[in-house]
């Protein structure tokens, strides 16, 4: 299988990316590879659009060969990265400045950014026990969140760096008011935060080559001039960090009208056609990558046969052999 572990599909909010990602996911597994499908959407509309309810810990998915499915609950995130950040702070303070620890920690969490931190932390876990899967495809959060969130590892590997320069001077300059003018005793190898520092650095370090080597990331728009802006921007932010770029999906295309519907529904519909093709060519035109697949709107909830008739509209690659 030439094609990369870890798809990923992103773009704005209600573009549809959790039918497109769970449309691909299908499409893998029905070629015969193991897939898993992660979802971010705190909504969980991937167990509604499989009508079955999925947990953050993969399980197979009803009725379909070779697809499991977990669902990863960002609030639940945060507050486990919280609570295990605490028990690690706990056991390396003081009694005394740990309370003030804990409240500076709660106030951060509460901040815009502390979402996108924990979500990439389970990313990382998730790609680093992937061995049982060919193909793993995340349905990612709206645009800016997961934008940010694939900014991390070298916004935050430099910060470490920097920390762990401060944490030894520190430790150099606490020794030595300790025992005079005298080398430090202690061993900067064995001091619990350097280490965690630079478990952090490795995490991070990681996530960017994996991504980099063994990802590719496909943008979800809809026919209009708002998500084409915002898929615009997030191509060249996904250039700007050198991840690999699939071809466009463009999503919930209004079916043309019949040649003899003339009634105002029919003139709507003939309005509203002409403005998403224009739309779409310029897509097209613009874009620096191909529109890979275009996909019409459904009447009926995407479930079962429906799932089927997208994932079978879906041509991206998937590599694998049919099973």
């Amino acid at each position: 299988m030439d094609e990369p572990r870890f798809v990923f599909f992103g773009g704005k909010g209600g573009v549809g990316k959790t039918t497109v990602s769970s449309a691909f996911g299908l499409r893998c597994a029905r070629s015969g590879q193991r897939t898993l499908l992660v979802s971010t959407d705190p909504a969980h509309s991937t167990g509604d659009l499989f009508d079955q309810p999925f947990t953050d810990a993969p399980q197979p998915v009803d009725g379909y060969d070779n697809l499991e499915a977990m669902e990863i609950d960002p609030a639940t995130e945060v507050d486990a990265h919280l609570q295990q950040l605490k028990r690690e702070l706990g056991t390396q303070m003081s009694a005394a400045v740990v309370n003030e620890v804990d409240l500076q920690l709660e106030m951060a969490h509460r901040t815009p950014g502390a979402h996108e931190a924990a979500l990439f932390d389970r990313f990382i876990d998730v790609m680093r026990d992937a061995d049982p899967y060919d193909r793993v495809v995340f349905d990612t959060s709206p645009t800016g969140g997961t934008l940010r969130l694939l900014s991390l590892p070298d916004l935050l590997e430099g910060w470490i760096d920097r920390l762990i320069a401060k944490r030894e001077q520190s430790i150099e300059l606490y020794e030595r008011a300790a025992i005079g003018n005298r080398a430090p005793r202690r061993q900067l190898d064995g001091d619990p935060v350097i280490a965690r520092l630079q478990d952090r650095r490795k995490r991070f370090v990681f996530a960017r080559d994996t991504l980099q080597d063994a990802a590719r990331f496909h943008l979800v728009m809809n026919p209009d001039s708002l998500s084409l802006r915002e898929t615009e921007r997030a191509l060249e932010t996904l250039k700007e960090y050198e991840l690999p770029i699939g071809p466009i999906v463009i999503n919930k295309i209004t079916p043309s009208p019949e040649a003899h519907e003339d009634g105002r529904g029919g003139r709507y519909l003939r309005q509203r056609c002409a403005s998403e093709r224009a739309r779409m060519q310029e897509a097209r035109d613009s874009l620096p990558v191909e529109v890979g697949a275009e996909i019409e709107s459904r009447v009926q909830d995407v479930t079962g046969d429906v799932l089927e008739e997208v994932a079978a509209e879906l041509d991206l690659p998937v590599g694998g052999q049919p099973a």
